[in-house]
């Protein structure tokens, strides 16, 4: 169930990730200083986790804030510079250099002296928005000042973003539903938290103590209430201090980030090797003994250490799962790790409080026993098993080809086959009690691990394992992409020769449906102009889970296979390609000046910014040869109608235009 965690947070992540970034919202304002003097406010809002740069910064660094006012030399003339707040100043962990930038919301004034009767002022700013681990693209955004309201706020309209109005509604819809999963399965870790042997056992001793120190049942409840409440405010503090020592903004974004998924696969792996019986991962013996002479005192002081005692006595069995939910939830940033801990708290504090205030519940309990270790070891296969998906991300990003579709999977068939013969006890761990046969329950999910670990067998073939599709690495991604005995599937005929050596130039065929595919733009485009064909550009990543379920899961069905094999010319460009760029193809990036373009990734995602004004993948775009939108781009759409009807439209646009 720890790891059920960890598949719906990746789910989380890629919600987060399909949505179109606009972390810096802007205002205008106008106040009058005389007659012809005015002074034009500038008010950025900022989200939690992000920052913008001073209109100074060093060199080397990012983009500077930067101002341009329109028409200075007729209707007006600017006075001065354009002053700024004192923002902080702190070793940024991007540009690794001093740097000052602004959190949450800063203002920006410049005084002009008006010449003729004008009504408004207009204005470009650029600049760029950052957390801790990425920046976004430099933006422009259009500044209007309506000097015949001096002192109305107008909304302005960005210049880098055109979306509709319920486009933005709906992009704040998915923050709030990635809190309300977090937090749901907060809530399921710490169900499961509760049948660990060092938690269940518990619970027994927590009702006596309360059966000791309440003079009445009334008293017991509500002193069994109060240590609930003390159960879920020390989790939650936890939670509270994890943000607030590591910053909202160094918790954002990290599923693609190599370092985290490497740091991550390998607290994993010490996870699941405490949990498999290797050692356990133990706070001092010492604080548990002062904190219990503490809970003998009695009182709301009494109660409070009774909570603490629980907290640290359990941290053996419950640490993987702090770990885990403040792991995972941090790439959602903000409020996500305190939503996760409280969800985990309220159900490890739940049973706790009503047996301690209906003591009577108890022989309902089942006895502990040795199922209880049961439980920590299937959690410690499940934890190894997908640290790997750490792993591969980091392997995917940079395309280092170590932990390529085929050795994933046989390291899950590894995983979960032993899984399996250790619920049907033909393996025995450490702290495990003499089986002399196995329950019923654990009968039933020994043959649903193996029936999994059997339906993944067929992966190594090429099986597209839609199951789940969202965890390892792509078909394409893979020693022999086609699977062992070189079985393809799909249907539609290619329009080329399968010969690899009469491919087009900088083309390859994407596995395992032989999709005529390019990785490079140009030569894509040039390809579909020489065989009179639309253009579909595939903005996609490497560590991007939409992006696996639309090629696995869409792709495939017969009537889009057919039009993406036959029917238009492929470019898929991976953003988050880290691969370094020929010497040849270096050039200086159109949004930052002076910068220049280093990784394969950081030319397709400026191109995707600055055409296409996004920069959220799964993207797509059907054009013509002139490079005109046959269609609104589209984003992640797991309905297949939807995305056919797209596709067959575009197509159709295409028809009528001259390219036929």
């Amino acid at each position: 169930m720890n790891k059920i965690i960890l598949f719906f947070t990746l789910i989380v992540f890629n919600i987060c990730q399909s949505q179109i970034l606009d972390p810096v919202k802007w205002t205008t304002s106008v106040n009058k200083i005389s007659e012809t003097e005015y002074e034009l406010v500038s008010k950025a809002t900022i989200e939690t986790g992000w920052h913008m740069y001073s209109q100074s910064v060093p060199e080397n660094g990012p983009n500077p804030t930067f101002f341009t006012y329109e028409d200075t030399s007729v209707a007006f003339k600017i006075i001065g510079k354009t002053i700024e707040e004192e923002g902080l100043v702190i070793d940024d962990p991007v540009f690794m250099m001093k740097i000052k930038f602004f959190e949450k919301m800063t203002t920006f004034k410049q005084k002009v002296e008006v010449k003729k009767n004008v009504s408004t002022i207009k204005a470009i700013v650029e600049f760029m928005a950052c957390d801790d681990s990425r920046c976004l693209p430099p933006k422009e955004v259009d500044l209007e000042f309506n000097i015949a309201q001096k002192t109305t706020e107008n909304q302005v309209i960005s210049k880098s973003l055109n979306t509709k109005k319920n486009d933005e509604d709906n992009s704040t819809s998915p923050s709030k539903k990635g809190l309300w999963i977090v937090f749901l399965l907060g809530l399921a870790a710490g169900f499961v938290a509760i049948f660990t042997p060092c938690v269940f056992p518990l619970i027994p001793m927590t009702v006596s103590f309360f059966t000791k120190q309440s003079k009445s049942k009334s008293e017991g409840i509500r002193n069994a209430i109060i240590y609930g409440v003390f159960i879920i405010v020390i989790y939650v503090l936890l939670g509270t201090i994890v943000v607030a020592v590591f910053g909202a903004s160094s918790l954002n974004a990290l599923a693609t980030n190599v370092w985290f998924n490497i740091i991550f696969f390998l607290i994993l792996l010490i996870f699941a090797a405490s949990f498999l019986g290797a050692f356990e991962i133990m706070l001092p013996n010492s604080w548990a003994n002062k904190i219990d002479r503490k809970a003998d005192k009695g009182g709301y002081m009494g109660i409070f250490f009774m909570a603490l005692a629980l907290a640290i006595v359990s941290f053996s069995c419950t640490g993987p799962f702090v770990g885990s939910i403040i792991g995972a939830s941090s790439s959602l940033g903000g409020l996500a790790p305190i939503i996760g801990m409280f969800g985990f708290s309220l159900a490890i504090a739940l049973p706790f409080s009503l047996f301690a205030a209906f003591p009577g519940w108890l022989n309902s309990l089942p006895k502990s026993g040795g199922w209880l270790n049961t439980v920590k070891v299937v959690l410690g296969f499940l934890e190894l098993a997908f640290a790997f998906k750490f792993l591969s991300n980091a392997d995917l990003v940079l395309q280092a080809h170590l932990l390529e579709r085929e050795v994933f999977l046989a390291i899950w068939i590894a995983v979960f086959g032993l899984l399996a013969l250790y619920l049907f006890g033909k393996i025995q761990l450490p702290h495990d009690s003499s089986l002399a046969h196995i329950s019923v329950g654990r009968l039933s999910l020994g043959l649903i691990v193996l029936s999994f670990t059997i339906y993944i067998i067929p992966g190594l073939w090429g099986a597209p394992l839609n199951l789940i599709s969202a965890f390892p690495p792509p078909l394409e991604y893979s020693e022999s992409p086609y699977g062992v005995g070189f079985t393809k599937l799909g249907n539609g005929s290619v329009s080329v020769s399968k010969d690899h050596n009469d491919l087009p130039d900088g083309s390859h065929l994407l596995a395992p449906h032989d999709i005529l595919a390019f990785n490079d733009y140009d030569k894509g485009l040039a390809y579909a102009k020489k065989v009179g064909k639309p253009v579909m550009v595939d903005f996609t990543g490497w560590a991007c889970v939409n992006c696996r379920k639309m090629e696995q899961n869409v792709w495939p069905k017969p009537e889009i296979l057919n039009i993406l094999k036959n029917k238009v010319v492929l470019i898929s460009l991976y953003v988050d390609d880290k691969r370094e760029l020929e010497a040849s193809e270096i050039e200086e990036s159109k949004l930052r000046p002076g910068k220049k373009l280093k990784y394969i990734g950081q030319k397709w995602s400026e191109l995707q910014t600055i055409k296409y004004k996004a920069n959220s993948q799964p993207f797509y775009v059907l054009m013509g040869h002139n490079e005109e939108d046959l269609i609104d781009p589209i984003a992640y759409t797991p309905d297949v109608d939807q995305f056919l009807s797209w596709l067959e439209k575009g197509i159709s646009n295409f028809k009528k235009n001259e390219y036929q």
